[in-house]
This record gives C-alpha cells, structure tokens and sequence, in this order.
C-alpha cells in the first residue's frame, strides 16, 4: 500500500454476531453513531520507510458515539508521520452493549495479526489507543483479551487477540463509583447492570502479569471521567508488574485530543513519541529483527 493511502477492512465478511435492525448508520460532525457493521480504515504511514508498528486507534463518546475525526483521524495522521501503520476502529456502541465492543476489538487484532504480511506490520508490534470510552474498549483488549465473551466461535478465534502494547488517552477504567463515567456504564452495560458485569469491565480489576505495557495520559481538570480512573489502571499495572508510564497534566479538559494552548498537556504527543521510541516501537522493522 502506498504511503499515506487508506483502505476499509470490514471486521465481520461472515456476518456481524448478533446483527440487529438499528436503521443505518450516522455520520455527521466528526462523529459516527448507530454503528452495525464494524471495521478498520487503514492509513499506512506518511514516511518512505515504515516502521512496521500497527495501532488500533478507537476514538471515544461514551459508547453512545464515535469522536472519530478529532480522536481517530488526528491520531493517525500523528502516528502515520512516525512510520507506524494505523487502523481506526468503528465498533458497535449502545445499541448493542456489552461484549459487541469487546468481540470488535479483539476481533481487529486477530485480523491484523492473521493478516500482517499483507499490511506490511510486524505482528509482534500491535497496539491499541482509545480515548475516553475508547481508551475502556482500548484497556478491554489489554486484559480481556483471552475472554469467552470475546470469542463468537469463528476460526480467527484461534489467533491472539493480545496488544503488544495501550496507549489511553483520559481513559475510562473503573464501572464502580465514585470515578466512574456513568454515561459510558450505562450505555455499555445497561441502566441496571449486574454486579458480575460491574467487576468485569472495572478493568481496573482485571490487571494481570499479561496486560501489556501500556502509557496513560490524563489531565487535572478533567471533570467527566476523572484522573483516579487513570491512577486505579496504573496502581493495578504496577500490582501486577507490568511496565507502564502515566503522564498526569494540570491542565485540559476532557476531550482534549490534539488541542494546542493548554499548556505542557499540549506536549503530550512528544512523550508519547519518546515512550514508544523508547520501547522499540519506532525502530524499522528490518533493523529490529536484525538485532
């Protein structure tokens, strides 16, 4: 594929699990909402020399919607400028629930990973970002990866669904109160929600030694999902001894994305560059595997 080019990867050719009648999809503003048909929009990298890293980018709106031009599309161009391949992820919200996000997910690292040579990545090289309600879908993947729930009984389900690294943009963690995004619980898990389903998507509580090593950046004033949803991820990251790095800012609101003017929380594409250059992530994939 050529540099910068997109393409659209349907997740689901065999038939979406549990297709229901919602009426077509909306797209308007930025945002995608009433989503069936998941899928992938591809953008290789705006560099000559691809670094062979892939990222699922899943933008956030509280599982109601998708912010998917200023916290998908702005992030892939961000990444792409930095060799690596992304993928922007349309999954299923509200109108399905709980686990639809989560087989969508899982179900796009198992394609990249089946599908690697095709796209030109390095299958050990595959992270998930997602913000807000996306950056919960992003920290799904990270520690439900292995689930039943994310499984619908086709053959890909052979194939790891595990990220080799996250990336959470003021992400939301914790179903519980007092720190949860209430809009997000309720549009994913229902207006009365079983304490079973509570536990289990308080990802916070579902950390092991295998959730991969993940950056997590945050800000003070954040007043929709607040900062302790961040620290609860990190605090369980660091339990399990799992490599992390949490940046928390003074300032920017929630939904920041890519904003200039809120001060050194602007910045935070750089850390994020060092962290993943720092981990190997922007190292040609030629040059990797030669060491």
């Amino acid at each position: 594929m050529a540099c910068g080019a997109t393409s659209v990867i349907p997740l689901w050719p065999e038939g979406v699990p549990g297709l229901r009648d919602i009426g077509p999809e909306k797209i308007g503003g930025g945002y995608n909402s009433n989503v069936s048909e998941a899928s992938l929009t591809m953008a290789g990298p705006a560099v000559d020399r691809p670094n062979g890293t892939a990222v699922i980018i899943c933008p956030g709106g509280g599982y109601v919607r998708m912010s998917t031009a200023r916290e998908g599309d702005q992030y892939a161009n961000w990444l792409g400028s930095l060799g690596v391949t992304t993928f922007v992820l349309k999954y299923r919200m509200q109108e399905y629930g709980h686990p639809a996000p989560l087989q969508d997910v899982l179900r796009a690292v198992r394609t990249l990973r089946s599908r690697a040579a095709e796209f030109g990545i390095n299958p050990a090289r595959i992270g998930v970002m997602g913000s807000s309600a996306g950056g919960h879908l992003a920290a799904s993947a990270g520690t439900l990866f292995d689930h039943p729930l994310g499984r619908t009984g086709a053959a890909l389900d052979a194939v790891s669904a595990r990220p080799d690294f996250l990336m959470l943009m003021y992400p939301v963690i914790t179903m519980q109160d007092p720190a949860v995004h209430a809009g997000s619980r309720k549009a994913l898990l229902g207006a009365k929600p079983s304490a079973d389903a509570l536990q289990l998507m308080s990802l916070e509580k579902q950390v092991t030694a295998a959730t991969p090593p993940t950056l997590l950046i945050h800000t003070q004033e954040d007043t929709s999902v607040p900062v302790e949803n961040s620290i609860l991820f990190y605090q369980a990251l660091t339990r399990a001894h799992v490599p992390a790095e949490m940046y928390l800012f003074e300032h920017g609101s929630h939904g920041m994305g890519m904003r200039d003017g809120l001060g050194t929380s602007s910045n935070w594409p750089r850390r994020a560059e060092e962290w993943l250059r720092d981990r190997g992530l922007l190292t040609p994939m030629a040059a990797a595997q030669a060491k």
